[in-house]
């Protein structure tokens, strides 16, 4: 199988770290397995390979990505049942739920969704890269909500392409411990990882992080507690986890970000992915698919619009 090389136009007023540049760029594939592929050659800059994880980018620079052949997939299908909003022949978009892992990774060797995928539609295997067949975008494995799977390289292309220009439109709902400031807001506050916790992100100055924007809604307040929408214009690691604590209000559930003792009985994070818009290979523009609101969060809504009756 020949290689897929992808070819990427930097011209930004800061300069920026070409891994950085990378992830965002090619959201589909982790940091590690992007600095891996810097680290082995695979990337050029104006045409002069560059194996620096850290180089930085500056001015007008032409970056070419060469994404070696994907190799076989060490992994077992699983005959695992999906939700499945939608199905064409260039992709699925899956209702995922909440604890399932979204690909295989260390501690992670089976019951994902790459593992159900597989099963369900074996001809996906080696799309979009080693080890995550057909993933465009991520979800944490506690976020429930809609993801979308290409099944195909054009297609997988084709999607990937609508969130690096950030032409996707895509809305969460969240419980939150407390009450945002306002009723409706906008965040813009940079992340990177934290330098005390390497395995968390945190909110850092603009200089030092990637700049990251979401919009808020409050739907509905309780005494101790908000439902929130949030509609995110990038998609950074943990990014509406980390603005709703920013605002102190974090996500009730989030034993990560949130606060030390729940203030609800719940056994994950309270974050579903309910909305999401973007244009099909096929033609279609603006498809929109939504996923409703899944049992345990509907229900804790449930108990506490009682206790406030």
């Amino acid at each position: 199988m020949e290689t897929d090389q992808q070819d990427f136009k930097f011209n930004q007023p800061k300069a920026v770290r070409l891994d950085h540049y990378l992830v965002s760029v090619l959201p589909a594939y982790s940091r590690s397995f992007l600095q891996n592929l810097i680290k082995s050659g695979h990337v050029l800059v104006d045409g002069i390979e560059i194996r620096k994880t850290g180089y930085k980018l500056e001015g007008t620079k032409s970056v070419q990505v060469v994404l070696p052949p994907p190799v076989d997939l060490d992994i077992i299908p699983e005959d695992i049942p999906l939700d499945i909003v939608y199905q064409n022949n260039d992709l699925f978009v899956i209702n995922k739920p909440a604890g399932m892992v979204v690909h295989p990774s260390a501690g992670h060797h089976s019951g994902t969704l790459v593992h159900a995928i597989l099963a369900y539609c074996p001809d996906i295997e080696g799309v979009g890269g080693v080890r995550r067949p057909g993933i465009v975008h991520r979800l944490d494995k506690d976020t429930s909500g809609l993801i979308l799977v290409a099944r195909n390289d054009r297609a997988h292309h084709f999607l990937q392409k609508q969130f690096k220009q950030r032409k996707v439109e895509k809305r969460y709902i969240a419980l939150v411990d407390g009450h945002p400031p306002t009723p409706t807001g906008r965040v813009e506050a940079a992340i990177n990882r934290d330098p005390s916790h390497r395995q968390k992100m945190a909110v850092v100055p603009a200089q030092k992080g990637r700049m990251a924007i979401s919009e808020y809604q409050v739907l509905e307040d309780f005494p101790n507690h908000a439902i929130v929408e949030v509609a995110i214009l990038t998609g950074r690691t943990h990014q509406i986890r980390l603005h709703m604590a920013f605002l102190d209000c974090p996500i009730v559930g989030d034993r990560v970000y949130g606060h030390k003792k729940l203030s609800l009985p719940v056994s994950r994070q309270m974050l579903h992915a309910r909305y999401l818009k973007i244009d099909l290979p096929d033609g279609t523009a603006g498809a929109e698919f939504t996923a409703a609101i899944p049992d345990d969060f509907r229900l804790l809504l449930e108990e506490l619009r009682n206790l406030r009756r």
